[in-house]
This record gives C-alpha cells, sequence and structure tokens, in this order.
C-alpha cells in the first residue's frame, strides 16, 4: 500500500517487514480519517510517519501502528489541528455565602447595608416609594375579597346538602376540605379573570416591558456581559447543545453576540453522557466558531443540585458577567428576547430579576400535544393574571430568566435545612426560595408575561412527568418549613403556601372522597330514626333538597371551565384562531383538552396523593434525569405503575355499588379513570396518536402554524448532531468507548480533565489492571465507576487510546462499536 524501504536494502524489504506495515498504514489511513483534513493532507501525513518508522525485523503490525498513531499525535499537535477550544474564561473567585434563613417573622431585621448599597439614593427613594406597591396591596385585598365570600357562600351550601346540615364531626370534616379546595380554585379562577381583563385592555401600566418616559429609550445597551447558563445532567445532549446552537444564532442575527457568553454547567455522572457532552461542545464551537464564546465546565462534586451547579458558576466566573440568563436543558429563546430583557434590567435597575412565560413546543406525543396546547392558550391569560396580583413580588420559575448576578450572589446563597432528606437537607425547588431572598434584599422580582419568543418543553409522556412531580413535590413541602422565615415579605409567604397546595390540593381531594364515601355508606347502613329521644308528635323524614346540590356543582363548574370559554374569547376576538388552526379547530381542541383533563385528573390525584404521603413519612425523591423523548410508555411498564390505583379504584367501585348505588354515579367519573389509567397512560404516550391528531386539527398551536426560526433550528440542529460531523467518517462507538478510541473525542477529554497527579502504588496497579480488563474485554466489562476511574486518570486514557489502535478490528467492532 505504502512503499517503504529499509535502510541498507535499497528496494528490498522482508515479507514480514512488509505485511506489516502495509497492516499499520491501512490502521493509519482509517485513524486519519477521524481528522477533519484534506485528502492531501492525509497522504502526506501518513507516507511521512510511514516512512520515519524504521520498521526493524519482528515488529509486528500492532506495535507498527502504535508507533505510527504516536507519531500522527506529535505532528498534529506541533501543527495545531488537534486545538481544543478554551473549556472557561479565566477564574474571577468571589464569595457566596448562605443566607440566614431564621424562622422569627415578627423580628424584623434592619435592612442590610450591603443590599441598598447596589441602589442609588434616587432609586432606593423611588423603589420603595413606587405606586405599585400600593396598587399592589389594594388588589390583593380584593382578591382576598372574591375567594372568601363565594367560598363562605358555597360552605354554606354544601352543608345544607349533607343529610344532617353538617352537624355531625363526619360532616363538618367534609365542609371543611371542601371549603379549603373551593377556596383553592378560587384563586386559580380570579387569577385567570384578571389576566382576561389585562389582555382585553392591552394596556397595564405597571407592565415591565414598557417603557416610561423619564428612562428613555435605550437602544443598545452598555457594555454589560450577560452569561446563558445551561445546566444539565445525564441529559440527550444532542436536544440541549440544538437549543444551544439555534439561540447562539438568532443573538448572531440581532448583532449581538459580543455581549454574551454561552455556558455549559454538567452535573453528569454517567460516564457515557459527560464524554458526549465534551465531544458535542467541541463540535457546536469548531462549527459555530465559537471559541471562546461557548463554554464547558463538569463538576466532579454534585453539591445542592442545580441551585449548588449555578452557585458554583457564580463563586468562579459570576464577578465577570453583570447578567446571567439561566436556562433548562430543553430552554430555547430568541436573541432579540434576550436584548430586549438586558435593555429592560438596565434601564430598571431596582429589578433583580426578570421572568418570563415560556411557551411549550416540540413533542409529539397526545398528551404533550394537550399540554402544549393549553399552554399557549391558557397560559397567556393565567400569565398576564398573575403579573395582575403580584407585580413586583412574582416567582421565579428557575429558568429562562434573566438575573442581576451581584444581587443574586450576596443575597440568594441557599442554606441546608436542618434534619434529613426529604423535608430536610437540600432545597429542592430552589427558585421560590431564591426568588423570596432576592425581594427580602429589596429587589424586584417581575414576571414579563407578554414577552414572546421563549420556549421549554413538557414531558412526553404521563409518567414522566408524575416523576417530575415527585421531585417538585418534595421541594414544595420543603418550602413550608421556610414560611415563617424572618424578612420574607408576605406576597412570597403566600407563594410557599400556593406551591405546597399545588400538591397538597390532592391529598385534601383524596381524603374528601374517602370522607364522602364514608358518610354515603354510614348512610345507606344506618336504620333512619323517624321518631328521635324527644317527644314529638310526627315522625321526621329524611328530606335532600337537589337544589342546593345543583348549587354547589354549579359553582363548582363556573370555577373550573368558565377561563377556558374566556381564552376562547379572547383568542377568537383578538384575531388569532388562524393560528391555533381557525375557529374549528381551536374548539375541537378546548373540547378534547377538557375530555383528556377530566380523564388524566383522578389518575394524577392519587399518584400526588402518594407523593405527599411518601414525603411526610420519610421517602425521598433524589433528582432522576428528565425523559425527553417520545418513545412512549410501553402497556406492561404503565400498568406497573397504575396497576394499585386500578385495583382500588374496582374495589371502591364495587363497594359503592353495592351499598349506595345512587352515590355510586356521582363519583363514576372518578373511578372509571382509575379503571383506565394503565390504558391511558400507554396510550396518551403515543407519538403517533399526536401526529394524528395534529392531522385532524386537534390541538394545533402557533407554533405548528407559523414555526419561529429558533424552534426550527433547535429540530434540524439535534438531527444535524446526531449524524457525523461533515467531512469525517462516523464516530467511533459511543461515550466512554467512543473516548477510548475516536481521536478527538480523546483529546477534548484529556484537555478538559485534571493534570496527571502522583498516585499510590496500590493505587497505580488498581488502575492499570482497570485498563487492561478494558481492552482484554472491551468496555462492556467495567461498571460506571470503573470507567469514571480510568476517564480521570489523563495518562491511562492516552494510553488506552494508543493501544486500542492495535487490537484487532473485528475485536474494536465487536467490543468498542468501532468499525474501521
Amino acid at each position: 500500500m505504502f512503499e517503504t524501504r529499509t535502510p541498507g536494502a535499497p528496494g528490498r524489504m522482508p515479507k514480514e517487514i512488509r505485511t506489516a506495515l502495509d497492516e499499520a498504514g491501512r490502521r493509519l489511513s482509517a485513524y486519519l480519517r477521524r481528522f477533519p483534513l484534506s485528502e492531501t493532507r492525509r497522504l502526506e501525513l501518513a507516507l511521512g510517519v510511514l516512512r520515519d518508522l524504521d520498521p526493524q525485523p519482528g515488529e509486528t503490525a500492532e506495535t507498527l501502528t502504535g508507533r505510527a498513531v504516536a507519531a500522527v499525535q506529535e505532528e498534529l499537535g506541533r501543527s495545531e489541528t488537534l486545538d481544543v477550544p478554551t473549556p472557561c474564561p479565566p477564574l474571577v473567585r468571589r464569595h457566596m455565602a448562605p443566607e440566614e434563613m431564621h424562622r422569627r417573622p415578627w423580628s424584623r431585621p434592619p435592612v442590610k447595608p450591603s443590599a441598598q448599597g447596589f441602589l442609588t439614593e434616587r432609586q432606593t427613594r423611588e423603589y420603595l416609594n413606587e405606586p405599585w406597591m400600593k396598587r399592589a396591596s389594594r388588589r390583593r385585598i380584593v382578591l382576598i375579597v372574591l375567594v372568601l365570600l363565594p367560598t363562605i357562600l358555597a360552605a354554606l351550601n354544601m352543608g345544607a346538602v349533607l343529610p344532617h346540615k353538617g352537624s355531625t364531626a363526619l360532616e363538618l370534616a367534609i365542609v371543611a376540605v371542601f371549603s379549603i379546595l373551593f377556596a383553592w380554585i378560587s384563586i386559580g379562577f380570579w387569577t385567570a379573570m384578571a389576566g382576561f381583563w389585562t389582555l382585553f385592555r392591552r394596556f397595564d401600566r405597571f407592565v415591565i416591558t414598557t417603557t416610561k418616559e423619564r428612562e428613555g429609550d435605550v437602544s443598545e445597551p452598555r457594555k454589560a456581559m450577560t452569561a446563558i447558563l445551561f445546566p444539565v445532567c445525564n441529559e440527550e445532549f444532542e436536544r440541549t447543545a440544538a437549543g444551544i446552537r439555534a439561540t447562539y444564532l438568532s443573538l448572531e442575527r440581532a448583532g449581538a453576540l459580543t455581549g454574551f457568553h454561552f455556558f455549559i454547567l454538567s452535573d453528569s455522572k454517567d460516564p457515557d453522557r459527560f464524554v458526549q457532552e465534551e465531544a458535542i461542545w467541541r463540535r457546536l464551537c469548531e462549527e459555530l466558531g465559537a471559541q471562546g464564546r461557548i463554554f464547558y465546565r463538569r463538576r466532579r462534586v454534585n453539591l445542592k443540585r442545580k441551585s449548588g451547579n449555578i452557585a458554583d458558576f457564580c463563586r468562579r466566573f459570576g464577578a465577570g458577567y453583570e447578567y446571567m440568563a439561566v436556562m433548562d436543558a430543553d430552554s430555547v429563546m430568541s436573541g432579540s428576547i434576550l436584548v430586549r430583557m438586558v435593555q429592560i434590567m438596565e434601564r430598571r435597575r431596582h429589578v433583580g430579576i426578570l421572568q418570563t412565560a415560556p411557551r411549550t413546543a416540540g413533542r409529539e406525543t397526545l398528551i404533550a400535544r394537550a399540554q402544549q396546547f393549553a399552554n399557549r392558550l391558557y397560559g397567556p391569560m393565567f400569565a398576564a393574571g398573575l403579573h395582575f396580583w403580584q407585580l413586583g413580588d412574582a416567582q421565579y420559575w428557575g429558568h429562562n430568566a434573566l438575573i442581576r448576578v451581584k444581587p443574586f450572589m450576596k443575597h440568594c446563597g441557599l442554606p441546608r435545612l436542618p434534619g434529613k432528606p426529604p423535608l430536610g437537607g437540600d432545597i429542592m425547588s430552589h427558585d421560590f426560595v431564591e426568588a423570596a431572598l432576592m425581594r427580602r434584599a429589596s429587589y424586584g422580582v417581575w414576571l414579563a408575561f407578554d414577552l414572546e419568543g421563549t420556549w421549554e418543553e413538557v414531558p412526553p409522556t404521563l409518567l414522566a412527568e408524575l416523576k417530575r412531580d415527585r421531585r417538585w413535590c418534595q421541594g414544595n413541602m420543603q418550602h413550608m418549613r421556610l414560611l415563617l422565615t424572618r424578612g420574607l415579605l408576605p406576597a412570597h409567604r403566600f407563594l410557599f403556601l400556593n406551591g405546597f397546595m399545588s400538591y397538597f390540593s390532592a391529598f385534601l381531594w383524596f381524603a374528601f372522597l374517602v370522607l364522602s364515601t364514608a358518610e354515603a355508606v354510614l348512610e345507606a347502613l344506618a336504620v333512619p330514626v323517624y321518631f328521635p329521644q324527644d317527644r314529638v308528635l310526627f315522625p321526621e323524614w329524611p328530606v335532600w333538597e337537589p337544589m342546593w346540590a345543583l348549587v354547589v356543582l354549579a359553582m363548582t363548574f363556573v370555577l373550573l371551565f368558565l377561563p377556558k370559554v374566556a381564552s376562547w374569547f379572547l383568542v377568537v376576538t383578538k384575531g388569532g384562531a388562524r393560528r391555533f388552526g381557525g375557529v374549528l379547530s381551536l374548539s375541537l381542541g378546548i373540547v378534547a383538552d377538557v375530555v383528556l383533563s377530566t380523564l388524566l385528573a383522578p389518575v394524577r390525584m392519587m399518584f400526588h396523593t402518594k407523593f405527599v404521603a411518601n414525603t411526610l413519612i420519610g421517602r425521598a425523591s433524589g433528582w432522576p434525569s428528565q425523559d425527553r423523548s417520545d418513545s412512549g410508555t410501553p402497556f406492561s411498564e404503565a400498568l406497573r405503575f397504575h396497576g394499585l390505583d386500578t385495583c382500588l379504584a374496582a374495589v371502591w367501585g364495587l363497594l359503592l355499588w353495592h351499598v349506595n348505588p345512587a352515590f355510586f354515579w356521582w363519583t363514576c367519573p372518578i373511578i372509571f379513570s382509575l379503571l383506565l389509567s394503565a390504558p391511558l397512560s400507554s396510550l396518551t404516550s403515543s407519538a403517533q396518536l399526536g401526529r394524528a391528531a395534529r392531522r385532524m386539527g386537534i390541538f394545533v398551536t402557533p407554533e405548528e402554524v407559523e414555526p419561529p426560526r429558533e424552534l426550527a433550528e433547535t429540530a434540524s440542529g439535534e438531527e444535524h448532531l446526531k449524524a457525523p460531523a461533515e467531512g469525517l467518517a462516523d464516530p467511533l462507538g459511543f461515550g466512554f468507548a467512543r473516548a477510548v478510541v475516536d481521536p478527538l473525542t480523546n483529546a477534548v477529554h484529556l484537555r478538559l480533565a485534571r493534570g496527571e497527579r502522583s498516585l499510590a502504588s496500590s493505587v497505580a496497579l488498581e488502575r492499570r489492571a482497570l485498563l487492561e480488563r478494558l481492552l482484554q474485554k472491551g468496555p462492556s466489562a467495567l461498571s460506571a465507576r470503573d470507567k469514571n476511574i480510568l476517564l480521570a486518570d489523563p495518562g491511562l486514557m492516552r494510553e488506552a487510546h494508543l493501544r486500542a489502535w492495535t487490537l484487532p478490528p473485528s475485536f474494536l467492532a465487536e467490543r468498542f462499536g468501532a468499525r474501521l
């Protein structure tokens, strides 16, 4: 293949050496195909290296290949072809200590000098006397009245419906639980109505995105650097990288790249996952020309999960940035919106957190499409309603938000809660707590509900949603321990309670059903007493007033369904029905959403009830990685998760049918939903059914009718990143195997790894044994822990790479997935 002559014997070479050299040449040619080089350059390198090999008698093809690969690496290292992007900017270390959170609300702490130090005298005076604060107080008083009065009326009607008019202990419990639930859904109803009023008027003087005349128009932000953070943990990184790519290109089109840096903050422990992250990060930097703009850092110790990951960034690099845009692994934002948010924060220096209302898009399963439709139809109205009641006391949802770094570092460090998980330890739902601390430090937290160009994804299946809810439930229940924290504002204490009720309301609903069932059974089995102990002239006949029951039912239906009608009215009157596929498609989508949400509500209730109970008895949830694929849920898996609820519903239904058939018909929607929970969970996770609904015009969203460029680039970018880079052969293996065999992946990993350290002889021998096992049996013979040990040792990874290319091609293909 390659003509090479041995010294001292011109034109002659032993057959054994020629055969070995030809095999080494073939291996070297395959090796060079892994680099983005021209064919001419590859040929020059191969000929030069083989010419200088000087093979000796007895050398095998494997030995010659190892020497040739080492020579190529040395040559490429000198010519900087293997240059890897800079992983991080220079360190600028700063302190970020956990905040004190004493639970003494009656002890009002003085305002910290550091908190006021960020604001000028004029800004402080303006902030403390902002008109929105007085208006917010008045609005919240109105909300309390609007919630309490209907709740009292509904409770009285509910008492009138019960057989003993609420006079027994059991009926008092039923009325009490019903009153709490009615008040809870009333808050959502009046939030929707406030949003309807805001959007219908098209004016609100307190909207954070409007420009006041005295502030002027800032067309160009000052030279304030913004870091865009993408925390990841064992994710399918191609999707995350596609979102980064789309956001980067959008900023480039907006002409604003000079003010933004991207940070991939990895907490991944899976060796296959984080090796893929490293390889795709290098590819992103190369394809976008983003060296020095897209950075990658992986923590080895995952303290405090996502909040700790962001705090680690703040301590290391936060001093170099005025703002940070915190994203989720599935977040995408347009460049124009990011620039707009920076301009808003520049004009309003008292704003600490600016939260957007992300739109959901990108998933194809039936349940995901239903949630995307509901988010796009009802979401804007509810977000506007939240803004109406909260104003500068809004919540922070942990992603798709812009944060002022300096006050965040000084005031939003999270402590560990005393005690063991799940109610102690690290704070799981960190975002609400950080917003409360930012407000305690006299900085505003605002919801920019009217900003478009911000997206996220929803869980693709019901089980994926419930797994996420398990973690959220634990975090929200932890907030109750912070409810009496000293110095927090009442609005954020209510947000803690509101988050708690998001899951505890399911527990109360379950309790209401249990109490109602007990009442129905007791009334069916009890012997009627027509003549009480007191002497009476006439018997007391049991009387049931159906009118009171219908009044309660009508009030509940109004609270639940009028917001949906109001959303339909807003969209149609504002000319937005076309973006949902037309008035007919919009109406069909609402009907289908009502049916589907009615079927799934009891299923969610049962799981949320179990989540609350597990948290109360001390079972922690952990932090599993989120499933973001449309692969669906097999029926066997759905049955495993929903089987217990199905059996419970069957026993419950049979009991009521036998004891009190009339009450059975009142509860049959819940019972039938639970009986069908397994097939519902499996069917709604089907992407095929989701696409069929799209063809029928059901659950159509504006992102499908008029796809934003950023979402189109995200979808195409994901497919692009799953394919090998242009001009290169197919990737050699996946994850850890790829770091061993593929030269570019190996070079990137060595660049990101720590320097070699001196080891105890026993540790070195143990690692050497792992290397030999890898080369003899392949990656499958190593555990995840073993792979992480090897990946943390640059010397062994370098040796593993060189020796892997001396292995037989059949062994590489079978054990490493590398086809030469």
